[in-house]
């Protein structure tokens, strides 16, 4: 079984195979139960949270039907990590053998799903962002900010990127990491003016009030929305989901967990008819993206064990490929 590392997921992995390989996962269907969801009580702390997440298939990362994979992400949550110095979510992905169950490989899960979840929106932006979109605006400096960054920008001709978070200074070092690989990015401090002038609006962040109003969206923007995975957190107000055409990851994750998406419907705002497709439909082309140069699109995404295997895939396949060469 190889262990894999997220240094070697960063060295193995690329945008353009990230992206293929979750388009043909959607495209071609995966099994994917509901996930497992165990709060875990401490006496001494506030209760973690254990999450599992299955999915199995039966093609590899090529689309090749004589191979088949499972397998599960392990992910917990414990909100007291920060008093010992340690993330509050860790996790690790195990991909199993689809026929015989063997083990294959234990790979770093919170590398893996920031490059799922940066691909996922950056396949959602193909079918849905202008193609000449070249200004892209980060909302959020975390971990995640600048692989959304660097995904969209390898679907999408951006030339001008602009991060925007509470804290200026964090926002900064987003900015001067991608500017060491060659991006032109910048951190702002006026959100309202940078999503006033952006072709895409990227958030990834803890937000549960809305940093992305509809009233500063210009026609033609593609809004992408990725922290609020909760329906008690939200990054988009009631104007914003009004005025686009709305896309999902997948319709019972997103009417269920995004809360960007749950609050207006809960309100009356708008109906769930008002949720067009899911990254199923695009990829299938049962569903049409982007119909005008004009009109709004936004994409929510709350993630599935769908991506993280096919994720697991690919790196496992590159991993194998590098060894024997």
């Amino acid at each position: 079984m190889k262990l894999i590392s997220p240094a070697e997921v960063d060295r193995l992995l690329n945008w353009p195979d990230m992206i293929d390989a979750i388009e043909q996962a959607f495209r071609q269907g995966v099994i994917q139960p509901v996930r497992h969801h165990h709060t875990v009580e401490r006496p001494d702390g506030a209760a973690s949270t254990l999450l599992l997440m299955p999915a199995w298939s039966d093609f590899d990362a090529l689309g090749d039907s004589s191979k088949g994979y499972m397998g599960v992400k392990i992910v917990t949550v414990s909100p007291d990590n920060g008093a010992v110095a340690k993330p509050a979510v860790m996790g690790v992905y195990l991909l199993l053998d689809g026929k015989t169950g063997e083990p294959k490989a234990l790979i770093d899960g919170q590398r893996l799903t920031i490059w799922r979840t940066a691909g996922a929106s950056a396949l959602a932006a193909r079918y849905l962002a202008r193609e000449d979109a070249s200004k892209l605006v980060v909302l959020g400096a975390g971990a995640l900010s600048g692989f959304l960054a660097r995904a969209h920008s390898a679907v999408r001709p951006i030339k001008e990127i602009s991060i925007w978070n509470r804290n200026l200074a964090n926002a900064e070092k987003v900015a001067a990491d991608l500017a060491a690989d060659g991006f032109n990015a910048k951190a702002v401090s006026d959100k309202d003016a940078a999503i006033a002038e952006a072709d895409i609006i990227t958030a990834g962040t803890l937000s549960t009030e809305p940093l992305v109003l509809g009233r500063h969206l210009k026609p033609g923007a593609h809004v992408d929305l990725i922290g609020a995975f909760t329906p008690t957190m939200r990054e988009s107000d009631d104007e914003c989901i009004r005025r686009a055409r709305v896309f999902v990851d997948t319709r019972d994750g997103a009417l269920k967990e995004g809360g960007d998406i749950v609050q207006p419907i809960k309100a009356g705002v708008v109906s769930k008819e008002h949720v067009i497709g899911d990254l199923f439909d695009l990829t299938r082309g049962t569903m049409k993206g982007r119909q005008s140069a004009e009109e709004i699109t936004l994409f929510k995404s709350v993630g599935a064990a769908l991506e993280d295997l096919a994720a697991g895939i690919l790196v496992f396949e590159k991993a194998n490929a590098a060894s024997q060469a």
